[in-house]
């Protein structure tokens, strides 16, 4: 570390500390510590201000699908900015991009899903499908059926609706949430909650939770479940293989829409186009973002049935939108970012070769004295962190952060969520590239081992 560049990380933690309020944060305890300045990025590696090389294994926040450095992207923008940089879709009116972008999207979206309505981001999307339903339901002359449900420990963004509708009650206790009309089922988080039960039995333990729910509200009230594919934010909670059947069944008997929230496992993040695609679901919402520019730059959508759109030709005005809807340079951006995913085969190559690798190497990971569990999907994987394996009994005082911090200092972005480390690299991470992470990751577990279990 030279003196340049030390002094160059002060005068950047400074600002830090005296003008910006970050996402997510405990400002005394960052303004104590000091902010992590990241000043480049290729592939599927970061640089700090210090010169330390960090592999990515988080993707940014779950979206650096196609990588860093991709000048295809930086240049749709520019070409974009040149010709269109902005004009809104209010006023009857659209542009180009947009609707090419919704056409490209329809293309890979489930059968019968064939228009997008589109957001600023995942949060927004998320308050655009509790918007939505409940206009569809007035419009269909059931205006009583606003209850949308959602689970405990779910995450749909951080707004005042896409809290509400998550079930992180942390959230919940900052501003007086939920909002009234949204309640929450159990989730299926087998190793945490299971019990006794085998993984099948709390499977459908936990699917049976909606039809209870559901008698408990009263259909004619519910409009919605609300579901994540796999559970991100949560802990990259993968439901048993009996859940989502059981849930399809469920939802088959009573008239309510199934929102399938698709910000992270959209676009290649569980070898299929969408997580929905994988299970076998046919959602009749699905809010989008973060894979759908790669992160490059701010866009979401939500991605609607048909059925559903009918409806909506049929009732007036829908008083609902951004200024940033389908901003045409975010269009441009997906536009070409969807191009290179089937281009490259990036979600085949996931499907068939690099998720089975990094799925083998991470299941090497369990046998190491604080993993109680190693799971995954796909590009998405956790391992909880216990004291004892056969009780799965956890750490007192917890070890997420402790083991989050040796990932920091040996080069690697491991996310903690309580004790559970996740991972969610960028698609096109190579195999030694994951040797690599498998390896890092080993590293930090043996370091936090030797502070908790000496």
């Amino acid at each position: 570390m030279t003196k340049q560049t030390s002094a160059q990380t002060q005068h950047w933690q400074a600002l830090s500390r005296e003008h910006h309020l970050a996402p997510f944060t405990d400002y005394k305890q960052l303004n104590e510590k000091g902010a992590r300045i990241i000043t480049k990025a290729e592939g599927v590696y970061l640089w700090d201000s210090e010169g330390n090389k960090i592999l990515d294994g988080m993707a940014g926040l779950w979206c650096m699908n196609v990588g860093y450095g991709r000048k295809e992207l930086a240049e749709a923008a520019y070409k974009q900015m040149q010709e269109l940089p902005y004009y809104n879709l209010f006023f009857q009116t659209a542009h180009p991009p947009v609707l090419e972008l919704a056409k490209a999207i329809a293309d890979i979206a489930p059968e019968g899903m064939n228009h997008v309505f589109f957001t600023g981001s995942g949060s927004e999307s998320n308050d655009t499908v509790l918007r939505m339903v409940r206009h569809y339901w007035s419009i269909k002359g059931k205006p009583q059926k606003k209850v949308v449900i959602g689970r405990w420990n779910g995450y749909h963004g951080s707004t005042v609706a896409g809290v509400s509708l998550g079930g992180m009650k942390a959230l919940h206790s900052q501003g007086d949430l939920p909002i009234p009309g949204i309640v929450h089922i159990p989730q299926p988080y087998w190793y945490g909650e299971g019990g006794d039960m085998s993984p099948d039995e709390f499977g459908v333990w936990a699917a049976e939770q909606l039809e209870k729910k559901i008698l408990e509200v009263g259909e004619e009230n519910v409009a919605a479940f609300i579901a994540e594919p796999i559970q991100g934010a949560g802990g990259v909670i993968v439901p048993p293989d009996t859940y989502w059947p059981k849930i399809r069944e469920i939802l088959a008997k009573y008239e309510i829409l199934f929102i399938a929230d698709e910000v992270i496992c959209g676009f290649g993040r569980t070898g299929e186009w969408f997580g929905s695609q994988y299970y076998g679901n046919a959602p009749d919402l699905m809010p989008i973002a973060k894979g759908l520019t790669s992160g490059y730059i701010p866009m979401g959508g939500v991605i609607v049935r048909d059925e559903i759109v009918d409806t909506l030709n049929e009732g007036g005005e829908f008083y609902h939108g951004f200024t940033y809807s389908g901003h045409p340079v975010a269009a441009a951006v997906a536009l070409e970012n969807i191009r290179i995913l089937r281009e490259e085969k990036i979600v085949e190559t996931v499907k068939a070769e690099t998720a089975p690798y990094l799925q083998k190497r991470w299941q090497e990971l369990a046998d190491h004295p604080l993993v109680g569990e190693a799971r995954g999907v796909g590009m998405v994987a956790a391992l909880e962190l216990v004291k004892n394996k056969k009780t799965r009994e956890r750490f007192e005082n917890g070890v997420g952060m402790l083991c989050r911090e040796h990932c920091f200092r040996n080069g690697l972005i491991m996310r903690a969520v309580g004790d559970t480390m996740i991972i969610s690299p960028p698609l096109v991470i190579s195999k030694p590239e994951i040797d690599e992470l498998i390896t890092l990751a080993r590293k930090c577990l043996d370091q936090t081992a030797a502070v908790v279990l000496s």
